[in-house]
């Protein structure tokens, strides 16, 4: 059981932290470099940011569950990396719900992003969110190579 319990850890970790690099490296900017208009590809970034949240989510409790079967308490959270993941999984419900929410909000009132003057208040929290976004995922992505690199260690720590 030890090892199905620490695969479900390394495997939900991995699959979160590569999407959110996958994410990053390629689809966003793959979206805003092929789509010839650029509202559309923030819709784009808007829908599968939003899945990725969803998988977040998913992985988080997974991985959250599999540290308690680990530890075979409660105890199993106190851990760096359980803790790493713990606060992940906050900066991701954050993410989505308020900063995403706000901004699909805005998006809609706007009309186009793109079309909407730099300096016209609506755009200018629209892009002070955006970056709030950036930095949030950014955050995530750096607390999870850490807390991957945290469950590896204690893998082998435990094991040899």
């Amino acid at each position: 059981m030890t090892n199905i319990l620490r695969f479900v850890q390394v495997f939900a970790l991995g699959a979160w932290v590569g999407s959110i690099f996958y994410f990053s490296a390629a689809v966003a900017p793959g979206a805003f470099r092929v789509l010839s208009n650029q509202d559309q590809a923030g819709a784009l970034v808007q829908f599968t940011l939003g899945r990725l949240h969803t998988l977040g989510v998913v992985a988080a409790l997974l991985y959250l569950f599999a540290s308690v079967g680990l530890a075979e308490s409660f105890k199993g959270l106190v851990r760096p990396a359980a803790i790493g993941v713990a606060l992940m999984l906050v900066l991701t419900v954050t993410s989505q719900n308020f900063v995403m929410r706000k901004m699909v909000a805005l998006r809609t009132e706007m009309g186009s992003v793109m079309a909407t003057s730099p300096s016209d208040p609506l755009r200018v929290e629209f892009d002070r969110l955006h970056g709030i976004s950036v930095k949030l995922e950014g955050a995530v992505l750096l607390i999870g190579f850490a807390a991957l690199f945290l469950t590896v260690r204690e893998m082998t720590v435990t094991s040899g």
